[in-house]
Protein backbone atom coordinates (compact mmCIF):
# COMPACT_ATOMS: atom_id res chain seq x y z
CA UNK A 1 0.00 0.00 0.00
CA UNK A 2 1.23 3.51 -0.79
CA UNK A 3 1.50 6.10 1.95
CA UNK A 4 1.83 9.87 1.85
CA UNK A 5 5.22 11.20 2.92
CA UNK A 6 3.70 14.00 5.01
CA UNK A 7 4.76 13.73 8.64
CA UNK A 8 6.67 10.48 8.11
CA UNK A 9 10.28 11.62 8.65
CA UNK A 10 11.89 10.99 12.01
CA UNK A 11 15.20 12.85 12.16
CA UNK A 12 17.44 12.11 15.12
CA UNK A 13 20.73 13.77 15.99
CA UNK A 14 23.08 12.55 18.66
CA UNK A 15 26.33 13.99 19.94
CA UNK A 16 27.33 10.58 21.27
CA UNK A 17 28.81 8.08 18.81
CA UNK A 18 26.67 4.94 18.56
CA UNK A 19 28.51 1.73 19.44
CA UNK A 20 28.00 0.69 15.80
CA UNK A 21 27.57 3.69 13.48
CA UNK A 22 26.16 1.42 10.78
CA UNK A 23 23.53 -0.12 13.05
CA UNK A 24 22.60 2.23 15.91
CA UNK A 25 20.26 0.71 18.45
CA UNK A 26 16.73 1.96 19.01
CA UNK A 27 17.82 2.83 22.56
CA UNK A 28 20.69 5.01 21.25
CA UNK A 29 18.41 6.69 18.71
CA UNK A 30 15.63 7.35 21.23
CA UNK A 31 18.21 8.87 23.60
CA UNK A 32 19.22 11.30 20.84
CA UNK A 33 17.61 14.61 19.94
CA UNK A 34 14.44 14.30 17.86
CA UNK A 35 14.77 17.29 15.49
CA UNK A 36 11.87 16.31 13.21
CA UNK A 37 9.73 19.27 14.31
CA UNK A 38 12.67 21.69 14.35
CA UNK A 39 13.76 21.52 10.71
CA UNK A 40 11.88 22.67 7.62
CA UNK A 41 10.50 20.00 5.34
CA UNK A 42 10.32 22.34 2.33
CA UNK A 43 14.09 22.40 1.77
CA UNK A 44 15.08 19.22 3.61
CA UNK A 45 18.14 17.76 1.87
CA UNK A 46 19.38 14.44 3.21
CA UNK A 47 20.14 12.24 0.26
CA UNK A 48 22.79 10.51 -1.76
CA UNK A 49 23.61 12.03 -5.15
CA UNK A 50 25.48 10.74 -8.19
CA UNK A 51 28.58 8.81 -7.24
CA UNK A 52 31.96 9.89 -8.48
CA UNK A 53 33.05 8.02 -11.59
CA UNK A 54 36.33 7.34 -13.32
CA UNK A 55 37.45 5.89 -16.64
CA UNK A 56 38.06 2.17 -16.40
CA UNK A 57 38.08 1.23 -20.04
CA UNK A 58 39.98 -1.90 -21.00
CA UNK A 59 41.95 -1.61 -24.21
CA UNK A 60 39.62 -4.08 -25.95
CA UNK A 61 36.40 -2.18 -25.14
CA UNK A 62 34.59 0.18 -27.49
CA UNK A 63 32.76 3.24 -26.28
CA UNK A 64 32.99 4.75 -22.85
CA UNK A 65 33.39 2.49 -19.82
CA UNK A 66 33.06 4.08 -16.40
CA UNK A 67 33.44 2.66 -12.91
CA UNK A 68 31.75 3.86 -9.77
CA UNK A 69 33.85 5.76 -7.28
CA UNK A 70 33.06 7.31 -3.92
CA UNK A 71 29.48 8.07 -2.91
CA UNK A 72 28.40 11.71 -2.77
CA UNK A 73 25.71 13.31 -0.64
CA UNK A 74 23.59 16.47 -0.45
CA UNK A 75 23.14 17.19 3.25
CA UNK A 76 21.56 20.39 4.56
CA UNK A 77 18.90 21.24 7.12
CA UNK A 78 17.14 24.50 7.92
CA UNK A 79 16.56 24.81 11.66
CA UNK A 80 13.63 26.78 13.05
CA UNK A 81 15.10 28.54 16.07
CA UNK A 82 13.30 28.24 19.41
CA UNK A 83 13.42 30.83 22.20
CA UNK A 84 12.27 30.99 25.81
CA UNK A 85 9.37 33.26 26.75
CA UNK A 86 11.72 34.93 29.25
CA UNK A 87 14.21 35.54 26.43
CA UNK A 88 17.23 33.77 24.99
CA UNK A 89 17.52 30.50 23.08
CA UNK A 90 15.92 27.37 24.53
CA UNK A 91 19.27 25.58 24.71
CA UNK A 92 18.03 22.66 26.84
CA UNK A 93 14.70 22.25 25.04
CA UNK A 94 13.40 22.82 21.54
CA UNK A 95 16.58 24.58 20.30
CA UNK A 96 18.86 21.77 21.53
CA UNK A 97 19.31 20.27 18.05
CA UNK A 98 20.48 23.57 16.60
CA UNK A 99 22.76 24.17 19.58
CA UNK A 100 24.51 20.83 18.87
CA UNK A 101 25.50 21.91 15.33
CA UNK A 102 25.68 25.70 15.35
CA UNK A 103 29.47 25.81 15.67
CA UNK A 104 31.35 25.19 12.42
CA UNK A 105 33.08 21.82 12.62
CA UNK A 106 30.67 20.21 15.11
CA UNK A 107 30.55 16.44 14.69
CA UNK A 108 27.20 14.71 15.21
CA UNK A 109 25.45 11.56 14.08
CA UNK A 110 22.16 12.09 12.23
CA UNK A 111 19.82 9.27 11.20
CA UNK A 112 16.62 9.61 9.16
CA UNK A 113 13.68 7.24 9.03
CA UNK A 114 11.02 7.78 6.34
CA UNK A 115 8.52 4.95 6.40
CA UNK A 116 4.82 4.39 7.07
CA UNK A 117 5.40 5.28 10.74
CA UNK A 118 4.53 8.76 12.00
CA UNK A 119 7.48 11.02 12.80
CA UNK A 120 6.53 11.15 16.49
CA UNK A 121 6.69 7.35 16.87
CA UNK A 122 9.76 6.23 18.80
CA UNK A 123 12.49 4.24 17.12
CA UNK A 124 12.15 0.46 17.30
CA UNK A 125 14.53 -2.35 16.39
CA UNK A 126 14.26 -3.06 12.69
CA UNK A 127 13.20 0.46 11.68
CA UNK A 128 14.57 1.42 8.28
CA UNK A 129 17.13 4.20 8.20
CA UNK A 130 17.47 5.40 4.64
CA UNK A 131 20.57 7.47 5.35
CA UNK A 132 22.51 8.17 8.51
CA UNK A 133 25.85 8.42 10.18
CA UNK A 134 28.58 10.85 11.19
CA UNK A 135 28.55 14.36 9.73
CA UNK A 136 30.33 17.65 10.36
CA UNK A 137 28.49 20.97 10.35
CA UNK A 138 29.43 24.02 8.35
CA UNK A 139 28.68 27.55 9.57
CA UNK A 140 24.97 28.36 9.88
CA UNK A 141 23.66 30.61 7.11
CA UNK A 142 20.94 33.17 7.60
CA UNK A 143 18.10 32.39 5.21
CA UNK A 144 14.94 34.22 4.27
CA UNK A 145 13.42 34.94 7.64
CA UNK A 146 9.86 35.48 6.47
CA UNK A 147 8.02 33.85 9.32
CA UNK A 148 10.19 32.33 12.01
CA UNK A 149 13.90 32.91 12.61
CA UNK A 150 15.79 30.18 10.79
CA UNK A 151 19.36 29.06 10.06
CA UNK A 152 20.45 26.67 7.31
CA UNK A 153 23.36 24.34 7.95
CA UNK A 154 25.19 22.30 5.34
CA UNK A 155 26.73 19.07 6.59
CA UNK A 156 29.86 17.37 5.31
CA UNK A 157 29.72 13.57 5.23
CA UNK A 158 32.29 11.86 7.43
CA UNK A 159 30.92 8.30 7.45
CA UNK A 160 27.44 7.61 6.13
CA UNK A 161 25.41 4.45 5.74
CA UNK A 162 22.60 3.91 3.25
CA UNK A 163 19.58 1.65 3.73
CA UNK A 164 20.39 0.27 7.16
CA UNK A 165 18.18 -0.66 10.11
CA UNK A 166 18.06 0.22 13.78
CA UNK A 167 19.34 -2.63 15.91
Amino acid sequence: MKTLADGKKRITATTTKPANEGAPTAIELNAGINISCNVLDSDFNWTNTDSATFDEKPACATGQVLALGASNYDLALTYIREYLEAGGPDVAGEDKGYQAVKTKGSVVWIYVRETDKESDEAWAAGDEIYLGGRVQSDSPARVNNDGNIKRRIKFLPQRLFENIAAA
